[in-house]
This record gives structure tokens, sequence and C-alpha cells, in this order.
């Protein structure tokens, strides 16, 4: 069995880690390796877009960084409690033209006992900035 530490229930201490890592992973930008920490029937809402099990969320994240360029992620925990945790963060990446966006938003995760990432709600928000307005 599948075992992405830490686990639930989750403490402040196994919370804060738990972001850390998504973080961490998220940043390395490589979608085969995040998709790990995600159950296979994993159930997304990113925007607008359902996204169900581990090869969709690797074409999502593969699409998502071919028109997202020089991405970099900060994410902060919101709230925690038992297999939940609720985060918010903040992006910045560049299109293909050269414009720079900064994306906030909030996310909703729900764990199995094995504390894969079962469930994922992402609201965000684009905001178009200059190079010299970027914080990441």
């Amino acid at each position: 069995m599948e075992e992405k530490l830490p686990v639930p229930p989750f403490t402040l201490e196994s919370a804060l880690q738990k972001v850390q890592l998504a973080e961490d992973a998220w940043n390395t930008r490589d979608p085969g390796k995040i998709a790990l920490a995600y159950t296979l029937n994993s159930e997304w809402r990113n925007r607008s877009t359902f996204i169900n099990g581990r090869s969709e969320i690797v074409k999502f994240l593969t699409d998502k960084w071919e028109n997202e360029l020089d991405y970099k992620l900060k994410k902060e925990l919101w709230a925690f409690w038992n297999n939940k945790i609720a985060v918010r963060f903040e992006y910045e990446y560049h299109n293909q033209d050269g414009h720079w966006f900064r994306a906030y938003g909030n996310e909703n995760w729900e764990f199995d006992e094995n504390g894969l990432m079962r469930k994922r709600f992402a609201s965000i928000n684009d905001l178009p900035i200059t190079e010299s307005n970027r914080k990441l």
C-alpha cells in the first residue's frame, strides 16, 4: 500500500510539513512526481476544470507548465482538521509572450488514511504584473 508521510490525523506540525512538501513538489514542475502524492482516483477541481485520477493530473500539469513558464509557488497553511487541510497560495509565471502574472488562491485538501490526497479543490485568480513587480 502506498503511503505519503505525514498521514492524518494532522497536528499543527504535520499539517505544516504536508503544506511544505506540496510546495516543494509543485516547484519541481515534475508532473509524474507530483501525481504520486494523490490517490489513483483523486478528484480535483482546478478553477473550472474537473480532473479525475493520476493520468489526468499528469496531463493537466504538463499542459499547465507548457503555458505557465518559470512558475514559482508559495503555499501557506490556513487551517486543518483531522484529514483535511486548507491553504492559501500565490504563484508567479509568465506566458510565451513574456507577460507576467501572479495567481492567488485557496485550496481545500482531503487525504486518505495513507496520506495521499484524494480531493483537491482550488479557486484561483490571476493578476497581470510587470516583471519588476515579481515577489517570488
